[in-house]
């Protein structure tokens, strides 16, 4: 069966005015099954978020190919949504029609977006909040507004760009598992970009390794954890040896970045 996302050697370099080119991505690979959570690692300035863009269509490669489902993505589409590290809620917008946002834009009936947002703002434990401003929620409140808003078109492929990255440790573990739970019910196919390697360990059937800029795909190491899964499991020794198995290959990446001055 064909893989729902299929990125073919895709490159991509950015040609700043006064300024020296530079390659974020070289001859990158991979391909994401129907329903997979795949996570991405990868040095700083690998071309981790530049691999998310060009999937939803924001940038064009200038080599490769991205597909989804075997066709080309050429642009923005409604089967791809995004969820970023900085909420991106709109200000004067309460929580209901932040998660409606997505759905007003398609032109959606009114009756019909309140009703899909209501859901997933329960999903989400967010009732009651309905009426809330985004100024008046704490910042794990505010990412699920994001996951929420994000899901309300029911897209088939979630991007998710470091979501957790600027939530305190508390909460991120509270996201990360309230995460599960979301893509168990939906089983959405997700690419989900972090820095922490204990996060893509928990929360993936896959994790792709990424090199040191221009970005490449190095290692993808699979996780073959039970699901669900839950905290305690973090301190199993099985764990502890994937997190060190991924380490051990981003740690190369990490020492020859540095050792290049980049």
């Amino acid at each position: 069966m064909a893989p729902c996302i299929q990125a073919k050697e895709i490159s991509l370099t950015f040609r700043p005015k006064n300024r020296d080119p530079v390659t974020a991505l070289r001859d990158f690979s991979l391909e994401v099954g129907k329903g997979e959570f795949a996570s991405i690692v990868g040095p700083s300035g690998c071309g981790k978020s530049t691999f998310l863009n060009i999937l939803l269509g924001l940038l064009k490669p200038n080599a490769g190919e991205m597909h989804l489902n075997g066709a080309r993505i050429t642009g923005p589409g409604q089967e791809r949504a995004m969820v970023f590290q900085e909420f991106g809620l709109l200000p004067w917008r309460t929580v209901l029609a932040n998660v409606e946002l997505g759905l007003e834009l398609k032109g959606i009936e009114a009756s019909v977006r309140h009703k899909r947002a209501s859901e997933l703002i329960n999903m989400a434990g967010l009732t009651g909040f309905e009426n809330h401003y985004p100024h008046e929620l704490s910042g794990g409140m505010k990412q699920r507004v994001g996951l929420a808003r994000a899901l309300a078109p029911d897209p088939e492929v979630l991007l998710m760009d470091e979501p957790f990255a600027s939530l305190d440790a508390q909460t991120r573990d509270l996201m990360q598992a309230e995460l599960l739970q979301v893509w168990d019910r939906t089983k959405k196919t997700v690419i989900f970009v972090t820095h922490s390697i204990e996060e893509a360990a928990y929360l993936s059937d896959r994790v792709v390794v990424m090199t040191a800029r221009p970005g490449r795909t190095k290692n993808i190491i699979r996780i073959n954890l039970p699901r669900p899964r839950d905290y305690e499991m973090r301190l199993s020794p099985a764990f502890n040896e994937i997190k060190a198995e991924i380490w051990g290959a981003l740690k190369e990446e990490l020492v020859g970045k540095n050792a290049h001055g980049f």
